[in-house]
């Protein structure tokens, strides 16, 4: 039974604007492009910039379908919340909010994998890569446990250092573009793989879309915003405001380095680097250390799995509110103000997760799944919105928004591979 000051508190609202546009930048560009532009520029070539546009729009489209939702319904439940609400049916808010926390504790499983090989290789090996992985993951548990005040300011610290690191990467490698054919998808291939074409491939749909649809997953992470909101200040107003700036600082900052990564370094030796950017940072700027980088590097991988615990722990709490999990995970700190039960639930399983489980395979279809949640999220904008008697947001959009945002989910499902 909870006692009476288990019963009074509430999550405490500490987030405002800036903060909250900074835990979506944060969230967005996390660990992802570090890596993921490599291997975009071997599906894509030079015209990596295209796919990365595509996503722009796919994310611009749905993140203003959760701005939309998240000004009417901001509970820390999420999509979780607001399908059950559209839907009427717990079986598929049930559903996906699982698929959502999966690809947090995936996300953070991964990053904490990729955080111990960086700290492991800047320190020589001097700590065991198993006793970084457990303690790293301690440390963030620790942090999100602290309060929602303390977890601002770290993701402040960490997104500030990771979008100076790719700042770095625009001033240096700025004087590159337009130096390189920006519409060769064939400058990715090795020559083996050119060999074997029987015709160069074109740009066309099918290349652009399935290029699209690998970038896309470096725009996951707006959708975590929601799961914020109980902590917001003014909710109904910050929440959809702080969204747009996160997507669309993001987006322009993803396609500059786009552009810039292929012109500093052929796409072909790009894709085989395993750290494509800090080969761009090596050649553009060789005077800068790149052991700093791969410092700079390590505060992105953090970034990501603090933020992905503090979505994956909200949603725990925002699911029991539901009604959808034991009510222990609803349950709040008195005096930190945190659901704590719902932060060592997932500590534990993140420690199962990240010594047992293939953390690549469970990543490949948590995301598809998160693509299917995007595309009903739309669809329930568009049923909330014609549904008399439900409240109006204090951001609003037409719906013919959703309806697009829902077409491009679809189309990049059927790309997915």
């Amino acid at each position: 039974m909870n006692t009476p000051s288990q019963e009074s508190a509430q999550l405490h609202r500490h987030i405002g604007f800036w903060a909250l546009a900074l835990y979506g930048i944060g969230d967005i560009l996390g660990a992802g492009i570090y890596g993921l532009i490599g291997k975009a520029a071997g599906e894509m070539g030079n015209g990596v910039w295209m796919a990365f546009l595509v996503s722009m729009l796919a994310a611009g489209l749905t993140g203003l379908s959760y701005a939309s939702l998240g000004s009417r319904y901001p509970k820390a439940g999420g999509a979780s919340y607001v399908l059950a609400r559209a839907f009427r049916t717990p079986v598929i808010a049930y559903a996906i909010g699982l698929a959502v926390l999966a690809s947090g504790l995936t996300s953070m499983a991964t990053a904490s994998r990729a955080f111990a090989g960086y700290f492991v290789g800047l320190t020589g090996g001097v700590v065991p890569l198993s006793v970084v992985v457990v303690g790293f993951l301690l440390l963030i548990a620790g942090i999100v446990l602290r309060g929602i005040r303390e977890s601002i300011w770290a993701n402040t610290v960490c997104t500030l250092i990771e979008v100076a690191g790719l700042l770095l990467i625009l001033v240096v490698g700025l004087q590159w573009i337009g130096a390189v054919d920006y519409f060769d998808v064939n400058a990715g291939l090795s020559a083996e793989a050119l060999a074997a074409l029987t015709e160069p491939r074109t740009i066309g749909f099918s290349l652009i879309f399935s290029g699209a649809v690998l970038t896309f997953y470096s725009f996951v992470g707006f959708e975590d915003i929601l799961n914020v909101s109980e902590e917001v200040k003014e909710p109904e107003k910050t929440l959809p405001r702080g969204l747009i700036v996160a997507v669309a600082v993001s987006s322009v900052i993803y396609i500059l380095i786009s552009l810039v990564a292929v012109a500093v370094v052929p796409a072909a030796e790009l894709a085989a680097s395993k750290e494509p950017l800090v080969e761009v940072v090596r050649r553009a700027a060789p005077w800068f250390p790149t052991r700093l980088y791969s410092f700079i590097a390590l505060f992105a991988v953090a970034n990501t799995a603090l933020l992905n615990g503090l979505m994956g722990s909200r949603l725990l709490y925002g699911m029991s509110r539901q009604g959808l999990l034991p009510a222990v995970l609803g349950r709040i700190h008195p005096v930190r103000r945190t659901p704590h039960f719902a932060i060592l639930t997932m500590l534990v399983i993140l420690l199962v997760l990240s010594f047992t489980v293939d953390i690549v395979g469970l990543a490949k279809s948590t995301s598809l799944l998160l693509l299917i949640s995007f595309s009903l999220m739309n669809i329930a904008l568009i049923v909330l919105k014609r549904r008399p008697g439900e409240p109006k947001g204090a951001f609003e959009i037409p719906s013919v928004i959703p309806a697009l945002g829902f077409i491009v989910c679809v189309t990049m499902i059927s790309f997915a591979k």
